[in-house]
């Protein structure tokens, strides 16, 4: 191999990566608010004694979860326009793909921790005279919240590596401003290096926080 490796090409264009990962770290943060919140929501309508309300939220999980992210995108970036009439930024179209794509994978962690949650604690809260939407927020949210937290954690690092895939349909994240470079440069070995090492760097402490969490949930339920 007489490939002479030369980074000084992608080191001159690193501000064009910061801005990337900005665009990344948004997509992510946005995704994971979304699927934070409305994954609670969603588990819960899954839980529903009403078929009404209990099979759209099914079929909305099992879309999200059986079908790849990438044709998510694409489906919402070039379907929704042409069947509602709705044009909206490609940053807030990635939101919305990402974020449904969270939603689903949420649901099922807190669908778990909520069917956890010691059945002692509903009747305390019944003996309180709380009524049913105390209960939730007041005893199965925060119980069910703290017991899924890995999980969702886990499921966050995953969007913020799935973003890259939002590149296909150009929005400039990290991704895309690394294809960017490489075409330009010739140099795609050095700089999709560089890519790599970026999200390795924002995904590997998150994993480690998730490591402790687990060693710290299992000493404590011992």
């Amino acid at each position: 191999m007489n490939y002479t490796f030369d980074f000084n090409s992608v080191f001159r264009n690193m501000g064009s990566l910061w801005d990337g990962l900005f665009v990344t770290l948004q997509l992510t943060v946005a995704a994971n608010l979304i699927g934070l919140t409305l994954g609670f929501v969603v588990a819960l309508l899954i839980m529903s004694r009403f078929a009404v309300v209990r099979i759209p939220a099914m079929i909305f999980v099992e879309f999200f979860r059986c079908t790849p992210a990438i044709v998510q995108i694409i489906w919402f970036f070039y379907c929704i326009p042409m069947i509602f009439d709705v044009f909206l930024g490609s940053v807030t179209m990635g939101i919305l793909a990402l974020g449904c794509n969270l939603t689903a994978f949420n649901a099922e962690a807190y669908r778990a921790s909520i069917q956890a949650v010691p059945k002692e604690q509903l009747d305390a809260g019944v003996a309180l005279g709380l009524n049913p939407w105390q209960r939730v927020l007041y005893i199965v949210l925060p119980t069910a919240a703290r017991a899924s937290v890995p999980v969702l954690l886990t499921n966050g690092i995953g969007i913020f590596q799935q973003s890259a895939l939002v590149a296909i349909v150009a929005v400039q994240d990290l991704m895309y401003q690394g294809k960017t470079i490489a075409t330009a440069s010739y140099r795609p070995i050095e700089t999709f290096t560089i890519v790599a090492l970026i999200y390795f760097a924002v995904s590997f402490p998150i994993s480690q926080i998730v490591g402790w969490l687990e060693r710290r949930r299992d000493v404590m339920t011992s």
